[in-house]
């Protein structure tokens, strides 16, 4: 009776350990995916172990060879730095940059008046990347006053703890303020993604899939517009100018702006593409057929 016991602890332990998705994530996003795994738990009793961090960090993590099932980063660049490590990368998420400053600011040129300006490090951490792109070329005159950060939440607690006059933050994050507050939005603002992928090598590829889907369902997508983000399939896109990529690993939208050739009228192609075959249909207004 004893070995019976055993053995079925045991089995629960290995149900336990192949149903854990390891997900690591920018750490903007804690606060959101700790309500999407609950949910995503409550559905299909597959536990979720999150792992927050700069995205700069988790993608060093990954080449290390952590145990990683789902990477989530906070921009394209950091995604593309393990490539030959995940699947196909798809677009997931965007947000918005705001300064947050307890000092009367209403634009990027105020920050003149700030001593102290504290952003990600923007050698590294996609925020700091994102609020370096944006100070455009303010940043040479404003350099010297930045204090760059581990992450973003660092940039926000250095202003809460009064050791920086401002800070340049996702909207997402400026939300969870206690004692400092939203200056002013940075509009127009850079081009923020956060790109989704399965790690190649993940254990729990089945589950790992299933989560991904999750964070793109409409329960999903309602869960990170609650928090303030905006999903992807809701970001307006230049017209006629995307692309689906199908691969073994999965499918990636990749929406990207084109230059149109003006064509003849009534004139299109559609090329589709699997293994290296290409099958290419033209139909024409102007072609004639023969009358037999």
């Amino acid at each position: 009776m004893r070995r019976v016991f055993c053995a079925a602890l045991l089995l629960l332990s290995a149900c336990a350990r192949r149903d854990e998705i390891d997900v690591a994530a920018a750490i903007s996003l804690q606060d959101v995916l700790r309500d999407i795994a609950a949910a995503y738990e409550r559905r299909t009793h597959e536990h979720v172990a999150l792992n927050v961090a700069g995205s700069n960090v988790l993608a060093r993590q990954i080449r290390a060879g952590a145990p990683v099932d789902v990477f989530i980063a906070a921009d394209e660049k950091t995604m593309s730095s393990v490539r030959s490590y995940v699947d196909m990368p798809m677009p997931l998420l965007s947000n918005r940059l705001v300064v947050v400053s307890n000092l009367p600011l209403r634009g990027l040129p105020d920050l003149a008046r700030c001593n102290r300006i504290a952003i990600g490090d923007p050698s590294a951490v996609p925020a700091g990347v994102y609020a370096r792109e944006a100070l455009g070329a303010l940043w040479p005159s404003l350099s010297s006053r930045v204090i760059p950060c581990e992450n973003v939440r660092a940039a926000l607690a250095a202003v809460e703890a009064g050791n920086a006059d401002a800070a340049i933050v996702y909207a997402t994050d400026a939300r969870m303020a206690r004692r400092t507050r939203v200056a002013f939005a940075i509009t127009p603002g850079p081009r923020i993604v956060y790109p989704v992928a399965m790690v190649r090598d993940s254990p729990h590829r089945d589950a790992a899939r299933r989560f991904v889907e999750f964070l793109r369902s409409k329960q999903g997508e309602e869960i990170f517009t609650r928090y303030g983000f905006t999903v992807w399939s809701a970001v307006a896109q230049p017209p006629l100018s995307h692309r689906l990529v199908f691969q073994s690993g999965g499918l990636a939208a990749a929406l990207q702006p084109k230059r149109l050739t003006p064509q003849p009228p009534l004139s299109h192609h559609l090329v589709f593409e699997s293994g290296g075959l290409a099958a290419a249909l033209q139909t024409s207004s102007n072609v004639r057929q023969k009358r037999g």
